[in-house]
């Protein structure tokens, strides 16, 4: 029991000045908010650009590879066993169909 204490009180103390370091509140000058949203608002135009032509784009290729994929994997499943399983096919079209209108309405929501 004594070296169980030994061992204990120390990594109970560290990890409480540990805690109590981490955990020190920070107080800033100003209004936050405001410089937050400023921020935004002057980089959504940047941010909208390159989401539109990179991330989106290469998200449909993704998907469009992956349902071909699955089209191809569903083809020799029903040869090989005679059921069609459509429900992964269903989900990446629907995932595909997302992203591709995505970029018409995604901005008012945000």
């Amino acid at each position: 029991m004594k070296q169980v204490k030994k061992l204990l009180i120390p990594a109970l103390f560290s990890s409480l000045i540990f805690a109590n370091v981490s955990s020190l509140s920070v107080y800033a000058a100003g209004d936050i908010a405001s410089a937050v949203s400023g921020t935004w608002t002057t980089a959504r135009a940047q941010v909208e650009s390159i989401v539109n032509t990179v991330v989106f784009p290469v998200l449909d290729v993704i998907l469009a590879i992956l349902l071909f994929v699955k089209i191809g994997a569903l083809y020799l499943d029903y040869r090989k066993h005679g059921q069609l399983e459509w429900t992964p096919i269903a989900i990446i079209f629907g995932g595909l169909l997302f992203t591709l209108t995505a970029p018409m309405y995604i901005w008012t929501i945000i």
